[in-house]
């Protein structure tokens, strides 16, 4: 494991002689490179590296594998994004994969921890090979995520939101901007400057914009909580957005029959509103796209059933059947893709 991290320095070095770096004018996407040099990267199991840039959106090209022993190497970037899922390669073999990542400030949730300033990426999976790495800012589509806990890019293991998994499933052709934050429900969200407005801020035309906010509506009325939601959806529109309304993960709350019909699992609130419900009249009246993440986590847990659902939840570690885990999430995320590619709301060069 140690030869494989000098390797990966000497590689980096060799790159970054083969590049002069110049100054790039105000506004610049694409031109100027950052190409990993000494002290970019360190390790070997996982492998982390450092680049000095600016908030901004970030296309990595990297090179796997290359050396003598077969390799498998996964990407996470930032606050725990998982943006390559895990990569094989043979003995001597290359492989080249690409992703794009969002550096922002804070990194993780809009109202949690700063983070480090510029963009960190880990290496990791069973056995990381990394040859070489390209950084380069650029500008991409993007899928901007409104939510909660359930959503955000949580900072800490073992929590998991599936919009921290959703970059892994999507080629270097759009970004995630996840704006998501724990707590919030649709008021709160569409109130902070930190969220809602800050999204809107980066809204571009023909960005897609998830909105995923139940589960603290807990005692939120109905006209309330459809104002809410109409005025995100106008907003969105007004920026030139298109604006997605996504109903709410289930929660892991089982019927003596292994069904999960009652009003905890499928969030119908302390005041009788029953708020997927409300999503999908929403969508239907606004004519948006709609995930209907509820009915798909629903068929999902039930699939699995009492015992093998606990897996997607942290229940074995937190008795907690509303957050998911990293499987969880990874699932979730796929269902969101899903739901995107069938009503094409994503290019087909977007997925994986």
């Amino acid at each position: 494991m140690r030869r494989a991290g000098t390797a990966l320095l000497a590689a980096c070095t060799a790159v970054a002689a083969l590049t002069t770096l110049a100054a790039a004018p105000a506004g610049a996407y694409g031109r100027v490179p950052h190409e990993s040099g000494p002290g970019n990267c360190a390790g070997t199991a996982p492998v982390l590296c450092h680049f000095d840039v600016a908030p901004g959106t970030y296309r990595v090209r990297v090179l796997l594998g290359g050396g003598p022993e077969p390799g498998s190497t996964s990407v996470t970037a930032e606050t725990r994004r998982a943006v390559l899922a895990e990569t094989p390669n043979a003995a001597g073999e290359t492989v080249r994969r690409s992703f794009t990542v969002d550096v922002r400030d804070p990194e993780g949730e809009p109202t949690g921890a700063t983070g480090t300033p510029g963009l960190d990426l880990s290496f990791g999976g069973e056995a990381p090979r990394v040859a070489r790495l390209r950084v380069e800012r650029v500008r991409t589509p993007k899928i901007l995520l409104a939510g909660d806990s359930t959503v955000c890019d949580q900072a800490g293991e073992p929590y998991t939101g599936w919009g921290q998994q959703l970059p892994q499933y999507l080629t270097d052709r759009v970004a995630v901007a996840n704006y998501a934050a724990s707590g919030e429900g649709s008021q709160s969200f569409r109130d902070n400057p930190a969220l809602f407005p800050a999204l809107r801020s980066r809204i571009r035309h023909g960005d897609l914009v998830l909105v995923q906010l139940a589960h603290n509506d807990k005692q939120t009325d109905r006209a309330t909580y459809r104002a809410n939601l109409t005025a995100m959806i106008e907003d969105v529109r007004a920026e030139g957005g298109r604006p997605v309304l996504v109903t709410p993960v289930v929660r892991r709350w089982f019927n003596t029959d292994g069904t999960l019909d009652n009003g905890t699992a499928l969030l119908v609130n302390g005041l009788g509103v029953d708020l997927p419900a409300e999503v999908r009249a929403l969508a239907a009246e606004q004519r948006t796209g709609l995930v209907d993440l509820t009915a798909l986590t629903k068929a999902r847990v039930e699939e699995l059933g009492p015992e093998g659902s606990k897996a997607l939840y942290l229940y074995d570690e937190k008795r907690d059947n509303t957050h998911t885990s990293a499987r969880g999430a990874t699932e979730y995320a796929a269902l969101v893709l899903g739901a995107l590619r069938d009503q094409r709301l994503l290019a087909p060069g977007a997925v994986r």
